[in-house]
């Protein structure tokens, strides 16, 4: 487990701190492959292989609105809760009632 987080905050910590730069790579149990326009808008997936041999795969979006799990297998839901890009009031215009907080 505290290797699959490392993985996933290097490789977030690596798209964001190289944003003029689309990423691809393949290693033995490992790839990551983006698509888009560096600085403004980028999709990718990235996908590891566990030592029990499960293979996990993380799809996202990197935008204007952040950085947000689409789709993933290794991302937990639960309570209606799951990686579907709308984890998140995003914009900033929730219309939640002040009454309810």
């Amino acid at each position: 487990m505290k290797v699959m987080l490392l993985v996933l905050l290097g490789l977030a910590a690596l798209a964001a701190a190289r944003p003029d730069e689309i990423l691809d790579f393949e290693g033995d149990d490992a790839e990551h492959d983006q698509e888009g326009e560096p600085g403004k808008a980028v999709t990718g997936e990235y996908k590891w292989e566990s030592p029990e041999g499960i293979e996990f795969v993380v799809k996202y979006i990197a935008d204007d609105k952040g950085f947000r799990v689409l789709e993933s297998n290794a991302v937990p839901s639960a309570g209606g809760v799951r990686a579907d890009g709308e984890q998140a009031d995003l914009d900033g215009d929730s219309e939640e009632d002040e009454d309810d907080k």
